[in-house]
């Protein structure tokens, strides 16, 4: 059986969750993965049942308390991003405050502490981009933007090999129909793309990969990529591919 990279991201994602519920079954409390992905789990298990973002978050903060997880774990775990299916595509779920009771707060091990405003990335480039979704659709910092939603309407071979320059683990959001102009930065480290809309799904640098990655871009109808098929061309919503 051949999978894309988030059909087996989606597969190692439940499987850790049934581990967290089964630990959780023999009355063990619950450390930081297991407790992350329970409540990711909990999210695309409610997009599969017909729920609404905001029912599916819901029931993920509703999934645990305090009682079920390690001390500590409730101040690390504060919020979780998952890209889940529903009915109206694939949307960005971002559950805040998933467990509660945390009481460290920037002092908790492993906290995510926020880089001053001046420390934030400069843009290398700036692009718009239009929304044409009847949906928001937000991408986090380190997405690579070339591959975001195929609904957002952007110069893609300029956006290739970048990312958004906010700070890490921030994300923006684009509102439905709406324009916003963003600055992106080049992807850095070893400029290995894996997943996301698996439209490179290797080395961003490697000879012919932005070619083909606009080739396959154009062919699957990513605005902004050059010709969209005429059987993608009147559609008014396509799949997202985005993600947390």
């Amino acid at each position: 059986m051949r999978l894309t990279p988030t059909e087996r991201d989606r597969l190692l994602l439940f499987g850790a969750a049934e581990l967290a519920r089964a630990r959780r079954a023999r009355g063990l409390r619950l450390n930081v993965p297991e407790a992350t992905a329970l409540i990711a789990d909990t999210v695309c298990e409610a997009a599969r049942d017909g729920k609404r973002l905001a029912e599916a978050i819901e029931a993920a903060r509703s999934v645990l308390g305090p009682e079920d997880v390690l001390p500590g774990v409730a101040d690390v775990v504060t919020e979780v991003h998952v890209e889940a299916v529903f009915d109206d595509g694939s949307r960005l779920a971002v559950v805040s405050d998933p467990i509660g009771g945390g009481s460290l707060g920037a002092d908790a091990p492993g906290a995510l502490l926020p880089a001053p405003a001046d420390e934030e990335p400069a843009p290398a480039l700036t692009l718009t981009v239009r929304n044409t979704a009847a949906v928001p659709v937000s991408v986090t910092s380190h997405f690579h933007f070339f591959e975001a939603n195929p609904r957002l309407d952007f110069d893609r071979a300029a956006a290739y090999g970048m990312r958004l320059a906010i700070p890490a683990g921030a994300s923006f959001r684009f509102d439905p129909g709406g324009e916003a102009e963003v600055g992106l930065v080049p992807i850095g480290g070893a400029r290995v793309a894996i997943g996301f809309a698996g439209l490179v799904d290797g080395p961003l640098d490697a000879p012919g990969a932005r070619e083909e990655a606009l080739r396959r871009a154009a062919a699957c109808g990513y605005l902004g990529a050059g010709t969209t098929p005429d059987y993608l061309s009147s559609a008014p919503f396509a799949t997202p591919k985005e993600e947390s």
